[in-house]
């Protein structure tokens, strides 16, 4: 079976990982959420980690740096929802402080990345 770029990239690897855990977590929301924050915040997951596999299927380095930016806005809007879940009560602290620093330390990875794709 052939192993692709973007699934040796340990960006890609976290935020796959991130991805099963804003589904874990939302399980247990109201179910008046299902179909407003809980579904926004699994795409929101899910962009970031596909943002980074399809861009790195594009042949110019300017491209793939475009797909990057959308993966790491994608992260941010993830941050505001947690942030509103916090608000609400929806996440523990501890939840919350976990999920936040996943995605402090994929944004990292994500600007670096990027900086590295416009050198190319």
């Amino acid at each position: 079976m052939k192993i692709f770029g973007f699934e040796k990239l340990s960006v890609w690897q976290k935020a796959r990982v991130l991805s099963k855990v804003i589904y874990e977590e939302t399980q247990s929301f109201p179910a008046d959420e299902r179909f407003g924050l809980v579904s926004q915040m699994r795409r929101c997951a899910i962009s970031i980690s596909s943002n980074i596999a399809e861009g790195s299927g594009r042949h110019t380095s300017k491209d793939k740096a475009r797909f990057t930016e959308i993966s790491y806005g994608s992260a941010l809007e993830l941050l505001n929802q947690v942030i509103l879940c916090n608000d609400l009560n929806f996440i523990s602290p501890e939840k919350y402080h976990h999920i936040r620093q996943s995605i402090s330390e994929i944004t990292a990875m994500l600007d670096g990345l990027h900086k590295s794709q416009l050198k190319q």
